[in-house]
Formats: C-alpha cells, structure tokens, sequence
C-alpha cells in the first residue's frame, strides 16, 4: 500500500538525535531555542515558540487572544477538527464560513455576512499548502477591529505574493506531524510580530509559571492558568535538521504534482488543484476531485476500488459542521455549507511526499484513470 503521506527521515537526522540524546538536555534546553531562532527567521517574523503540536499551537494562539465563552470566531468547515475544536475547549462558539471552490479555502467574500458583535477574530485555513487571501482577510479584520489567525499547520514553505507563510497574520500556527512538509515526530509552532501575544503564549505555555528572582532564585508563581505545551530538545534537533531540507522537500514535491496534473489535465471527470497566480502552495496535499456528475458511483466505492489497488488515497475532510458533536452542540445541519460539502463528496488526497519513487507515481496515476474508466458515465 502507498501511503499518502510519509515522512523523510535521512542519516544526518538520526545523527541530529542521537547527538542530543547524549547531550545534557531532553526536554526543554538549547536545540529549543536553536529551532525556534531558525524558524523566526524562515517564516520571517519576530518570534517563534516551538511547542507539542500544531494543535498546542492553535490553544495558545487563542488563549493568547483572551477568547472565552460567548466569543465569536469565523473559521472554515473544511479543516481538521483542532482548528475550532480549541476553540470549543474555551468555550468560544467556531462560526463556519463556506469555501471558494476555486481555492478550497474560506470564501473571503462572505465573511463581512457573519460578523456580529461578538466577533473577535478570524482563524483561516490554508488548506492543502494553498494560502489564503491574507490581504483581503486582513482589511476585513482592520475594518472590525478583528484579530487574524494563520492555521499554516498544511503551509509552512508556501508563498503568498511573494511573501512567506509566517508573516501574514496576527498569529501563525504551525505543524510538524510526520506527514507534514518537515517533522519533529509531534510538534509545532506559534509565529508572531507581536511581541506581548509572543510573551503571552510562552508563559501559557509552561503552566502560566512566572518567575520573580527578586523573591529568590527558586521562586516562581502561577500568574495565569496555562498548560504543559512544551517540545523536547530531541524534537527540536530533529527539527532543526529537517528544516535545512525544506527547499529540497518543496522542490520534489513540486515535481510530483506537475507529473500528476500532466496525467490528469485533461480527464474531464476529475478537477484538478488549483495554484492561482501569484501564490506557490506548499502542496501539502494533492486533492484530487472525482466529478459527482460525471461518475456513476458512490465515494466509498471509489476509495476501496484505489485501496485495492494498492494506493493508500485518504479523505481531507468531513466538514466540521457534518461532525456529531458540531451538529449536537451548535446546531449546524447538512445543507449549511454546500460547497464544502460538495467538495467533501468528490475528494481524495493521493499520495504524495518527497520520497515517492516514479513507478509508485506510475501506479497512483494508473489506477486513477483505471477508476475512471470503470466508473465515469
């Protein structure tokens, strides 16, 4: 089976772990710090706090925030649960936004229908590696006084006009999961210009503990709650390591998708990803969609058809409002969002990470157009 994602794990990163599993630091040390100078200056903003995941990233960007119950924030349905799930932890309510189905991401032109006075931020998706529309987000954020939040956790390496992922919001939150562009294993981090929001989030970070040496050298107290949202110095080695390939992973993953689009362009039951001009996805993944008007059969049937042949395709995602817990809780119903929706009934993810050979390529694009043809009507 082809997996769809896979992480690429070298002789130099190995030896990046061992060194630090000899060192005299596991958990937070000098390789946390090494990784999070290295990652300001990538993404090219301020600050950067390395921490457990890209989910951990998420909580503190919107405790950092000061949302609590009866806060407002708009985000979009087609995403992984973390996104409004930390926002459900607080208690805020996730007000979904539908998708442009050109980008996938939230549709920017609806988001001004959905403010109310209990809006306080906008937390938008860069869904597949593809970022959003950061400048018009961004002058409806100023025009209501809104913070903005970069869930980059698909888009670390992509570029918005030129500009990098990182810069683009009030606060950018990233992941480092093994499937993602590079890994620490589990991990994450928080990216900001804003240096009280970065100080907030590093004390959140470790528990809300507060040192005072003036007291003494030991002496330290609780000032707010936060939580254990730390990373290793043996992550963040790792990390380090990873991220001096970062151009090399993009460049082959680049590769992959042109070999793709080239099978694909002009098969008229499948739509293709998009790239508009004057972005450069990350190309987390290559959701490839399956025209419902132009196949003859159910979804399932197309995934365990690909999974027969050997290729480990996935689906990104249910929407969050189709989610039991969404529809019990807050009331969301099928029918909400119907782009979302539409594009959730069509889609898979195909394989696709730097270390995929050219004959699983072959074989991904084989089965592909195989579907097709058992199936299109």
């Amino acid at each position: 089976m082809i997996p769809y994602g896979k992480q690429t794990i070298e002789k130099d990163d190995i030896k990046a772990v061992l060194d630090a599993m000899r060192g005299d630091w596991l958990t937070q040390g000098p390789k946390v710090l090494e990784f999070e100078k290295a990652l300001a200056k990538y993404g090219n903003v301020k600050y950067a706090l390395a921490v457990s995941s890209g989910t951990t990233a998420l909580q503190l960007a919107y405790m950092a925030l000061g949302l609590k119950q009866g806060d407002e924030v708009i985000t979009t349905p087609l995403t992984f649960a973390a996104t409004s799930n930390c926002l459900a932890h607080l208690k805020a309510q996730p007000v979904f936004c539908d998708i442009s189905p050109e980008t996938l991401n939230i549709n920017y032109g609806l988001i001004e229908k959905k403010i109310t006075r209990k809006t306080k931020a906008i937390s938008a998706v860069d869904f597949a590696g593809l970022p959003c529309d950061w400048d018009k987000i961004k002058k409806i954020a100023k025009k209501y006084n809104l913070y903005t939040v970069a869930d980059a956790c698909h888009s670390l390496g992509a570029l918005y006009k030129g500009r990098k992922v990182g810069s683009l919001a009030d606060i950018t939150c990233l992941s480092f999961h093994p499937v993602k562009l590079i890994t620490t294993a589990e991990g994450g981090a928080v990216l900001t210009n804003n240096k009280k929001l970065y100080q907030k989030m590093a004390l959140l970070r470790h528990h809300g503990v507060k040192k005072f040496p003036q007291k003494g050298g030991w002496y330290y107290e609780v000032t707010e709650i936060g939580f254990n949202g730390r990373i290793t110095d043996i992550q963040c080695a790792l990390g380090l390591s990873q991220l001096k390939k970062i151009n090399r992973f993009l460049q082959k993953r680049r590769q992959i998708i042109k070999m793709y689009n080239r099978a694909f362009v002009n098969i008229k039951e499948l739509v293709l990803p998009k790239e508009p001009r004057g972005y450069q996805s990350a190309w987390h993944l290559y959701v490839l969609q399956f025209d419902k008007t132009r196949i003859k059969v159910s979804k399932k049937q197309i995934y365990n058809f690909l999974r027969e042949q050997g290729i480990g395709v996935q689906a990104h995602y249910l929407p969050l409002h189709l989610h039991s817990f969404y529809r019990n809780y807050y009331g969301y119903k099928k029918g909400d969002f119907p782009e979302a929706e539409k594009y959730y009934q069509q889609a898979f993810s195909l394989p696709l990470y730097p270390t995929l050979k050219a004959n699983e390529i072959a074989k991904v694009i084989k089965a592909v157009k195989l579907a097709i043809t058992k199936y299109a009507s």
